[in-house]
Parts: structure tokens; C-alpha cells; sequence
């Protein structure tokens, strides 16, 4: 008799014994598959993000200088940890950035197909919402983009005069992200944690929806039994990054200059202080060249093509991982309730 009642208590216990999975909203899952997908894809490219950043600011110290040339000067100078200064201010911003990214994405586009059925289902839907959630994980997480340039921006310097390295005299040192929070703060207030932010928006919007509608564009054209390939998601995502980073990078270059420059000092390069995206762009060409607009690029190509597809890749995996359910599902429990 005891052992008929063990089974059923055994089978009972079982059904209500649920995955902490299965409890999960759909809207977390989708926000943990997207911070981790971001944390993931943003240190695999830390070196080069890093470099990068110091093209688009100490343009006199290492534009002459080549990739690998420059890996090996930063290398001598920070020692191999320095390819990764101000990388905890990156994974730190890029966790929530990614997540509010990657769900309000999947958000906006339910809310797009549920009230905007003009649109259809087809890439103009992923347009427009990874444009959206784009400016929205943009606005929450900003400052942390902030603290992150102004941190890489610092290089340990030399007293040897052979060191290649001039020390600025206007830009204050910082020793970390809480550093960088209070010394900006009493330049500006809150304004100041923000400065650069209508670059990024404006790089941001076109950017992150052209992602979106590159990579969804391109799986939607691919056999299904195909769609589940890693190399197809890499590659996929690799043209998405490159293509929408080749049309927005000029306005990334105007946001790192008006990030890392003081409040009260005047551009390094001898200019006026940047102070808006066009005038920006403007004063970028006059003092510093056209050419200083796409200083880094080709490193950047070098970083979105891993970076992006990467972050596609990780996203669709954790997904998978995660068990969260398929569009299709979503918007038709959305619709019936």
C-alpha cells in the first residue's frame, strides 16, 4: 500500500517542483540572454575597443602607428592588462546596456506587430524596433558609457623622454568608475554625466536598426534548415556590423572627443570646444581633418565583425538555453490575453 501512495506523492512533488526557468517571465529571460551575450562579446574584442578609443582621442600619438604597432606600444607602456583598462566600466555598462537592448527589442516589436499590422512582419518592423530600444538602453546606461572612454583615454605615462607619450595638461587623471562619477559631477552636474549623448543618439538609432534589419533580413532569406548555424549567425551578424558601423562611425568619433574633453578646457587640438553633434563634426574637419572622422575604422571593422556576431550569436544561444519561446508564441499569448 505505502508504495502505491510514494509514486503519486513522488509524481505530484515532481509537477509542482517547477525549473526556476519555468518561473521566469519571458522579459527576464530575454534580459538575461542579452547581458550575457553582451558581456561575452565585449571583452573577446577589449584590446581593440580599447585602441580604438585612443585613435578617436590621441590622434597625434597614434595615428602614424599600425594596428599591431600600437597593441605593442600600449603594451609597453600599460603592460597586458592595459589592453583591458576600462574594461570593467564596459561589461559593467554593456550587462544592462545589452539586456535593455535585446529586450526591449523583442518588446518593441511585438508592440509594433500587435498594434501596426501595415508594417507587416517583414525587416522595416526589426527597423524600427532596434532603433527604439537602441536610444532607450542608450539613455539608461550612458554614463557608464562615459566613465569607460574616459578611463581607457588615460594612458600610464613615462618620464623618459623616449616614452613617445606626452602627458595632457588639461584632462584630470581618474583611478576608477566612481572616480570618474564624482570628478564629472562636479564639472557639471548631471548634465555633464551625459555630455556626448546627442551624438549617440543620433549614431545610435540609425545604427542599432540596421542591425536589427540586416540580421533578421538576411536569416529570414535562409533555408530552415540552415537557421540554426552557428557560422550562419557569425556571418549574418558580422555584415550587420560592419554595414551599419560604416554609415554612423563619424558621429562615434564626435561623441568620444566630447566625452573625454574637460568641462572648461578647449579642444586638445587647439579648436573650439565641441559642443553639439554638427558643430562637432564641423570643427573635427576644420582643425583636425576629414580624415580624423574615420580615425579608426578599419581597427573597427577588425572589432565589429567578432563583436557583433558574437553578440547575435550568444543571444540566439542563450535563448535556446533558456527556453524562450519562439516570437510566433509570444505575440499570439500577448494577443490573446
Amino acid at each position: 500500500m505505502g508504495t502505491p501512495s510514494q509514486g503519486s506523492a513522488a509524481v505530484a512533488a515532481a509537477r509542482v517542483d517547477l525549473c526556476a526557468l519555468d518561473l521566469m517571465p519571458v522579459f527576464a529571460k530575454e534580459m538575461v540572454a542579452g547581458g550575457v551575450a553582451g558581456a561575452f562579446s565585449k571583452t573577446a574584442i577589449a584590446p581593440l575597443e580599447r585602441l580604438k578609443i585612443l585613435l578617436q582621442t590621441r590622434t597625434n600619438e597614434f595615428r602614424s602607428l599600425g594596428v599591431l604597432s600600437s597593441l605593442n606600444k600600449l603594451r609597453k607602456h600599460d603592460g597586458v592588462l592595459g589592453f583591458y583598462k576600462g574594461n570593467g566600466a564596459s561589461v559593467l555598462r554593456i550587462v544592462p546596456y545589452a539586456a535593455l537592448h535585446y529586450m526591449a527589442y523583442e518588446r518593441y516589436r511585438c508592440w509594433i506587430l500587435n498594434n501596426c499590422p501595415s508594417l507587416g512582419t517583414g525587416p522595416v518592423v526589426d527597423l524600427l524596433a532596434g532603433s527604439a530600444s537602441g536610444g532607450t538602453a542608450v539613455l539608461c546606461t550612458y554614463p557608464l558609457d562615459l566613465a569607460r572612454t574616459k578611463l581607457a583615454f588615460q594612458v600610464n605615462y613615462s618620464d623618459q623622454p623616449s616614452s613617445g607619450l606626452k602627458k595632457p595638461k588639461g584632462p584630470p587623471s581618474y583611478g576608477g568608475i566612481k572616480d570618474v562619477f564624482r570628478g564629472v559631477y562636479s564639472e557639471g552636474g548631471m548634465r555633464a554625466l551625459y555630455r556626448g549623448v546627442g551624438p549617440t543618439l543620433m549614431g545610435i538609432l540609425p545604427y542599432a536598426g540596421l542591425k536589427f534589419y540586416i540580421y533578421e533580413g538576411l536569416k529570414a532569406h535562409v533555408p530552415e534548415d540552415y537557421k540554426n548555424s552557428v557560422t550562419l549567425k557569425l556571418s549574418c551578424g558580422a555584415a550587420a556590423g560592419l554595414f551599419g558601423q560604416t554609415l554612423t562611425y563619424p558621429l562615434d568619433v564626435v561623441r568620444r572627443q566630447m566625452q573625454v574633453q574637460s568641462h572648461v578646457q578647449h579642444d586638445q587640438f587647439g579648436g573650439p570646444r565641441i559642443t553639439g553633434t554638427f558643430q562637432g563634426l564641423k570643427v573635427i574637419k576644420q582643425t583636425q581633418g576629414w580624415r580624423q572622422l574615420f580615425a579608426g575604422l578599419s581597427l573597427n571593422y577588425i572589432k565589429v565583425v567578432p563583436s557583433v556576431a558574437i553578440g547575435f550569436t550568444a543571444y540566439d544561444t542563450m535563448k535556446h538555453l533558456l527556453k524562450i519561446p519562439p516570437r510566433e508564441n509570444i505575440k499570439s499569448d500577448q494577443g490573446s490575453t
